[in-house]
């Protein structure tokens, strides 16, 4: 029997032989509930919660608001008259100022980005050598960054002042002009003068992030250049150029959208033109609805709802010619 002694012949007794109990599997909680608690999907969710949450409060409902205001017909209070149909878009399209103001937006935009990565460029290519003074001048680059636009371009319209201008008063004394110069209201000077203003303040943003490019580039890469016997111009264009690519593509792609929707500028340098000879399509939206005859809100959304499109029609072409996501040159 279990647990007794049993006898062999020439032998004392064999030990007991032990008696095995039936041993219990631990239990296991189900996997379901183990990983539901240290499921990351909903520490993702927690964490973009209060930014998901922003951008419909800030972003989708205005579009939402602004699309369906494009539909209606609105007194001069604001109140809702009911829908409009597509009546605010022919009004709009048909308007006589468009032509004018399309134009303006066109040369506003095209002359300001290009001027700026022109200027970011070789300040940015300034800025990547050691010089004396080199922290001075990055700090001093970034005021007219993080000013204001509206009292940037008001500290311009007393620049460009017809009697007591600094810019009229230093050209009469140095015998350039003989009469001042109406800088913001004579329409040849309007456009030039805005687009000063307008490269001012965007060539900061511009040569950071250019400069963020520069300083990317490999320094192997230059050396190696050198042992090839590859001169100055040849490594600036077969090098720098190529790997600055997408700082250039990134620069430009933000200054489009900014200078597009640069209404400080435009609307505080032209506040005192009549009409809308000056305008770009941003500030047109803007006295459309409470600077104009019209003064029509329905009107204005449905000018707010072509200026998205447009935007976004200019973005995807150039995002298109420059082949954006192409890989680049290694």
């Amino acid at each position: 029997m279990a647990g007794t002694a049993v006898t062999h012949r020439g032998a004392g007794p064999l030990p007991p032989v032990p008696t095995r109990r039936p041993t219990r599997r631990p239990t296991r909680r189900p996997a379901r509930r183990a990983r539901r608690g240290r499921d990351p999907r909903w520490a993702t969710l927690a964490w973009l919660g209060p930014a998901v949450l922003l951008i419909l409060g800030v972003v989708v409902y205005p579009v939402i608001a602004l699309v369906r205001a494009s539909f209606e017909r609105y007194s001069l209070t604001g109140l809702s008259k009911g829908p409009a149909g597509t009546g605010n878009y022919q009004a709009v399209l048909g308007h006589p100022a468009l032509g004018g103001v399309l134009t303006n937006t066109a040369v506003w935009v095209l002359t300001v980005v290009a001027s700026t990565l022109l200027v970011g460029l070789a300040v940015a290519q300034l800025l990547s050598k050691e010089f004396a003074g080199r922290r001075l001048v990055r700090w001093a680059l970034i005021v007219p960054w993080a000013a204001s636009l509206v009292i940037t371009a008001q500290l311009f319209t007393l620049l460009y002042d017809y009697y007591h201008g600094i810019v009229n008063t230093v050209l009469l004394r140095l015998g350039v002009v003989d009469t001042p110069v109406d800088f913001l209201g004579d329409d040849r000077w309007a456009m030039p003068s805005m687009i000063l203003v307008g490269v001012f303040v965007s060539v900061p943003f511009t040569v950071y992030v250019l400069l963020a490019g520069l300083n990317s580039i490999p320094g192997e890469v230059y050396e190696a250049a050198r042992m090839d016997g590859a001169g100055a111009w040849r490594t600036y264009r077969a090098i720098t150029l190529p790997l600055l690519r997408p700082a250039v593509l990134v620069a430009t792609l933000l200054n489009v959208i900014y200078v597009f929707n640069s209404f400080p500028i435009v609307y505080t340098l032209t506040n005192r033109s009549p009409g809308f000879v000056h305008d770009t399509s941003i500030t047109f939206m803007y006295k459309l609805a409470f600077r104009s005859a019209e003064r029509d809100v329905g009107m204005s959304a449905a000018a707010g709802v072509c200026n998205v499109l447009l935007i976004l029609v200019v973005v995807a072409i150039y995002l298109r010619l420059v082949k954006w996501g192409e890989e680049q040159p290694s």
